[in-house]
């Protein structure tokens, strides 16, 4: 099946897709606040979304195409599908400002951190705990973008709790992110 698709798309290809649908995830939300047959589309536009950063990799691997572009690319399209999102539902009255503060904050430290990094000539390497960040955010989101309770679920209740979850995970990677500099940095 990867096969077929990778002959029309590229790992870029998706990465692309998943910014160019923010808009109508953030729509969906914005229109059907009160609307639990939108939210949910809104949420499975948003699960496809989330679903195209494993798909990208899975596709670059495949084709042998992993590129400077692509690797710039990929965290970047994360970042703006949850930042974007968090700060709608901060708006929204359904995530907690503070967590989301600290969430975008840490991002703009690791990104400035890596940054001085590479112009020092110190690679400062993906962690495993970066991606655990990524995915717990992902389902934090997911659930406080349905908010009702659903299927017997409180929805927004569980998001809420996740989005602590993913504040911890996040503060933890990024304190290894700036451990692993300082190990890096050569004595001087």
């Amino acid at each position: 099946m990867i096969a077929f698709f990778s002959k029309w798309l590229t790992a870029n290809h998706l990465t692309t897709l998943r910014v160019a649908l923010v808009p109508f995830i953030y729509a969906g939300m914005v229109v059907g606040k009160d609307e639990h047959w939108i939210l949910f589309s809104s949420w499975l536009i948003f699960v496809f979304a989330c679903l195209t950063d494993y798909w990208d990799g899975v596709l670059a691997r495949h084709q042998g195409q992993a590129t400077k572009l692509g690797k710039l690319l990929d965290p970047v399209a994360d970042k703006i599908l949850i930042g974007s999102l968090l700060v709608l539902l901060v708006a929204m009255g359904r995530a907690p400002a503070l967590l989301t503060v600290l969430l975008i904050s840490r991002e703009f430290i690791i990104n400035g951190l890596r940054s001085i990094a590479a112009a020092e000539g110190v690679v400062i390497s993906a962690s495993s705990g970066g991606k655990i960040k990524t995915i717990s955010q992902m389902f934090a989101v997911g659930f406080l973008i349905i908010h009702y309770p659903t299927i017997g679920i409180p929805c927004h209740e569980v998001g809420v709790i996740l989005l602590w979850i993913s504040t911890a995970i996040s503060l933890w990677s990024g304190y290894n992110y700036v451990a692993a500099y300082y190990l890096a940095l050569p004595d001087k």
